[in-house]
């Protein structure tokens, strides 16, 4: 099994793909946001109740690519899961616990604190902890999808 640095190491090659993929962007695209301008709501449906979202670029729902803030309260979880597209993610304020593999284990984490740089391929399987209130910001392409790796974890089906 891979560590989640050599993940790391490995998704740059997915980086720079995305980037070469969407190098030219159309003037309309220009966007500057300000941290008032962000704009939280509750997060969708497919993690655990108690995050925030906000959607600061694109649309992830479309093919296309997008930027989304995740706010995680302390004390959250996400059980093992895996995304179909591959995930940038830097850690904005906070320390984000990620584990890797079928098996959620919070002490088989690696601490990742504000400033922190990952990248996840598709389909590999992850976890998350919290021990206090912490901000991702997740960098895609859509359309976002995330399944869980145990099926009777998936928030959808309870919430």
């Amino acid at each position: 099994m891979k560590s989640v640095f050599s993940t790391v190491l490995s998704g740059a090659v997915v980086v720079f793909a995305l980037l070469y993929a969407h190098s030219v962007v159309a003037s309309s695209d220009h966007k500057v946001l300000t941290p008032d301008d962000v704009k939280w709501a509750p997060a969708p449906p497919s993690v655990p109740k108690g995050a925030e979202a906000a959607v600061i670029y694109g649309d992830p729902s479309k093919e296309d690519l997008f930027a989304m803030r995740l706010r995680l309260p302390t004390g959250y979880h996400i059980p093992p899961h895996t995304h179909p597209k591959p995930e940038i993610v830097t850690v904005i304020s906070g320390v984000l616990l990620l584990g890797e593999g079928a098996t959620a284990d919070q002490g088989k984490t690696t601490a990742l604190p504000a400033g922190s740089f990952f990248v996840m391929a598709p389909g590999m399987q992850h976890f998350v902890y919290t021990e206090q209130e912490t901000v991702l910001q997740l960098n895609s392409s859509g359309p976002w999808g995330l399944t869980y790796v145990n099926p009777q974890d998936d928030p959808r089906k309870t919430q």
